[in-house]
Order: structure tokens, then sequence, then C-alpha cells
């Protein structure tokens, strides 16, 4: 039976606060925006 050496893993780099702010601009820019118009096109549907 072979046993194979476990390779550690490096502990991940804090994150700065301006990246964490940045990451979430990218994600929650496009995703305000298209829950705004499917908004908008469901209201025509009740007019």
């Amino acid at each position: 039976m072979s046993t194979k050496p476990t390779s550690a893993t490096p502990a991940p780099e804090p994150t700065t606060g301006g990246s964490t702010v940045l990451a979430w601009l990218y994600v929650g820019i496009p995703l305000a925006w298209g829950v705004s118009q499917t908004f908008i096109k469901a209201l025509a549907l009740f007019k």
C-alpha cells in the first residue's frame, strides 16, 4: 500500500477592505440593474 504525501496548502492572504468593496460593486451593480429592469418590465404587465 503506497501513501501519497500530503501537500500543505498555504494560508489565504487577508483581503483588504478596498478589494472587498470593489468585488461587491462588480457583482452588485449589474445585479441591481437587472433586478430593476425586471421590475420595470413586470409593472408593464399590470397596467
